[in-house]
């Protein structure tokens, strides 16, 4: 099931024996298990009939001998395992069946389920392999569902959504800003997005104003503004940027500036490479909005194929100074300022180098 078909059927307190939520996305997992939390029991009925249990402090035998019993007072009682991937005897050692050849516990619980338990698994960060039998039997038995991890750039897009769905806008330059800094992690993602909701109501549009007062991501030194210098050759304003990351390292982190610089180069070395150079092709190709298109072509005007290979092969050399390697004395301060100068003077550096080997 989708989730929003799951959250639907809550609504409707249509409830299921058993729910096994997995994936390497812990965000639904986590979104699903509370909204089971709240629509089951109500306030007085959850003291004696909702149970929380911990993979790793526990096992499946004490956790289906609580199912099986019948609600205090209530219609269901609501069984949770959270962290149920640290479960030993969920599936035995060895395969499918155990020394004794017996079906796994939860197989056989599953056979016939107490209708009056909600029992919950949130088996994050892994899935099961669907080709055993426990797998199969979930799929058709249960409410199973795969929280998937999402790629990078299928997150403007989850934001957008997230916040349509509270009735609110963002505009371009704040969803890059947010999209740079806080990655792919939905949960981190939809805290800060929350922060945004509490000083912002519909149908108000977020900016790059409000980010930064409510986030505390600057509006003006931040990876999307050192991106414009350094796509304008602006020497002076990626100096400002980058003497405000050396100064503030906690908040801007050398790896994660690297990793930024590193797909954006990435990027202007793929729209080298598109023979369709048309707006949404590009933006396509790059997974960017269209809006930013025409910062890529202005910026591969300045970079020509040759110098886009020579600055991925400096972030390269770089990355590993910041881990030691050819690195003595240069702390990540020094790093950030010598690194900014290179990629804004990047073609002397190739012209310099190709002096070296002619002579």
């Amino acid at each position: 099931m989708d989730y929003k078909d799951i959250i639907k059927d809550l609504e409707k307190k249509l409830f299921h024996p058993v729910y096994f939520f997995c994936g390497e996305e812990p965000f639904y997992i986590d979104m699903l298990c509370q909204a089971i939390e709240k629509s089951v029991l109500d306030e007085t009925e959850r003291e004696f009939n909702q149970f929380v249990f911990y993979g790793r402090d526990s096992n499946l035998a004490t956790i289906l001998d609580a199912a099986i019993r019948f609600p205090m007072m209530a219609n269901y009682q609501v069984i949770i395992v959270k962290e149920a991937q640290d479960l030993k005897d969920l599936l035995p050692r060895g395969g499918e069946k155990s020394k004794s050849d017996k079906e796994p516990l939860l197989l056989s619980y599953l056979n016939s389920p107490q209708k009056t338990t909600v029992l919950v698994f949130c088996y994050k960060y892994k899935t099961l392999d669907m080709r055993t039998s426990l797998a199969k039997k979930l799929s058709k038995s249960a409410v199973f569902f795969e929280s998937k991890k999402l790629y990078d750039n299928k997150i403007p897009a989850w934001i957008e959504t997230y916040l349509k769905d509270k009735g609110l806008i963002i505009g371009h330059k704040a969803l890059a800003l947010l999209t740079e800094y806080l990655g792919n992690d939905l949960s981190k993602i939809s805290n800060e997005l929350n922060k945004l909701m509490i000083n912002i109501s519909p149908p108000q549009e977020i900016t790059v104003n409000d980010i930064e007062q409510n986030i505390g991501i600057s509006k003006d030194y931040n990876v999307f503004e050192l991106h414009s210098a350094l796509g304008s050759r602006d020497a002076a304003k990626a100096m400002r940027i980058i003497d405000y990351f050396a100064s503030n390292t906690k908040d801007n982190p050398f790896v994660v500036s690297m990793g930024a610089l590193y797909s954006w180069f990435s990027k202007l070395l793929i729209y080298h490479t598109l023979k369709d150079k048309t707006q949404n092709n590009v933006a396509a190709a790059l997974g960017v909005s269209p809006f930013f298109v025409k910062d890529y072509i202005g910026a591969a005007k300045m970079y020509p194929m040759p110098t886009i290979q020579k600055a991925i092969h400096i972030l390269k050399e770089y990355d590993l100074k910041s881990k030691g390697l050819g690195n003595t004395s240069m702390d990540e301060s020094d790093l950030y300022k010598e690194l900014i100068l290179k990629l804004v003077y990047l073609d002397k550096v190739v012209l310099e180098e190709a002096d070296e080997e002619i002579s």
